[in-house]
């Protein structure tokens, strides 16, 4: 059962529970009244309209077998009287005595999945009017009122949780990956001096080892920096990168070509490369960006079309593409290839964790530029990142 503190709060943050109150004391002529949870073992005041000193606040208790509520609880009908002293049915109730009231009302209050709440009443020491029917009608209005409320405010505190809940276990996630990927760096790097020692083995079995094992490391350096890219992008304001005028620019892309083309010698890789204007980027993120772009191609493409890498630079615009050929991308996946994770839906596994892409779409955003892409059966996939040619550097930010 939920708690009944969670339900005091819950009525304690509609609006109009204080002005439901109001008006139903003026409806009754009472000056007292109150919304009371009702359960099997308590009576509590979820809310209080008090001008008579009844002497209960919101969270007091009465006990529970001293109230007509609890009949209330067990038949969940109305109960209504102006006068206890002249009523058959009241005038020897020990209730009305006990708490010294003359005139009573008190509705239950159902939630919207018909279970019983509790009721919303109003009582005072001197005899009220109440035969008016409407004044039943209408707190019989009101306590459905209560209860849609009641739903609103509980729905909306379920989702405000449960996206707390996610938010945390998003965050808790994102901060294990980047701890993950750091610690990692260490055990690689030991590799990495390993396979170096046995490169300078003159048993060429050995050497081919070697070479096999600075491969794996490679590649396992490069998910390795994808997960810390995720992290940080997703921990921090982005992926961080350093605005320098990239003279270098074309050497950094061509040697991306190059390690790409060596990885995969059956691809027919073709590249054209003009950047005539001056390019202010972070050139190792763009190469990065590239060489994300230009796997995706290799992997994904058609084997027996080539792949092409387009680089060129006017005086307002730095652009880069990379297309493939093949089968086209189904319009309803276009809008998921940029997440983090994603890795399509083709029945052979493939390598990597699917950050590709999401890596390359956060570098485009941190250059202050765009990464679209088009796919179609007559020209195949086309990726193109597109950003201005002049930013203000780092240093003199």
């Amino acid at each position: 059962m939920r708690p009944i503190a969670n339900d005091v709060e819950a009525i304690a943050r509609i609006g109009s529970v204080p002005t439901i109150l109001q008006v139903v004391a003026h409806t009754t002529g009472m000056r007292f009244a109150a919304i009371a949870r009702v359960t099997d073992t308590k009576w509590t005041a979820c809310a209080v309209h008090d001008q008579i000193d009844f002497g209960l606040k919101a969270g007091g208790e009465l006990a529970l077998e001293s109230t007509i509520c609890n009949e209330i609880r067990q038949h969940h009908e109305p109960v209504i009287f102006g006068e206890a002293s002249s009523d058959p049915r009241f005038s020897r109730h020990p209730v009305p005595k006990m708490y010294g009231f003359e005139s009573y009302v008190s509705i239950p209050i159902f939630r919207v999945d018909g279970e019983f709440f509790g009721t919303l009443c109003a009582l005072d020491p001197l005899p009220a009017k109440l035969d008016d029917p409407n004044v039943v009608k209408t707190l019989e209005l009101f306590a459905k009122l209560i209860a849609a409320e009641l739903e609103s405010e509980e729905r909306h505190e379920r989702s405000t949780s449960a996206l707390l809940d996610a938010q945390q276990a998003a965050k808790l996630r994102e901060q294990f990956i980047a701890v993950l990927g750091h610690d990692l760096r260490s055990p690689l790097s030991a590799i990495r001096v390993g396979a170096d020692i046995l490169q300078v083995d003159p048993d060429s079995r050995r050497q081919r080892v070697a070479r096999h094992i600075q491969r794996s490391c490679d590649r396992m350096a490069e998910m390795i920096e994808n997960i810390l890219d995720f992290a940080r992008g997703r921990l921090g304001g982005g992926i961080p990168i350093a605005l320098q005028p990239a003279a270098n620019l074309a050497v950094e892309l061509g040697h991306v070509v190059a390690e790409v083309q060596e990885s995969h010698p059956r691809r027919d890789i073709r590249v054209a490369m003009a950047i005539d204007h001056p390019v202010t980027a972070d050139a190792g993120r763009i190469a990065q960006l590239l060489a994300n772009l230009l796997n995706n191609a290799v992997v994904h493409g058609a084997m027996d079309k080539p792949v092409v890498v387009k680089v060129m630079s006017d005086g307002k615009h730095f652009e880069l593409s990379v297309a493939n050929g093949g089968s086209p991308i189904p319009p309803g996946k276009i809008g998921q290839l940029f997440q983090p994770f994603n890795r399509g839906a083709e029945e052979t596994p493939q390598p990597g964790l699917g950050l590709g892409l999401y890596i390359a779409a956060e570098v485009a955003k941190a250059h202050h530029g765009t990464l679209g892409v088009s796919s179609t059966a007559e020209d195949g996939t086309c990726f193109v990142f597109r950003m201005p040619i002049s930013q203000i550097p780092i240093n003199e930010a």
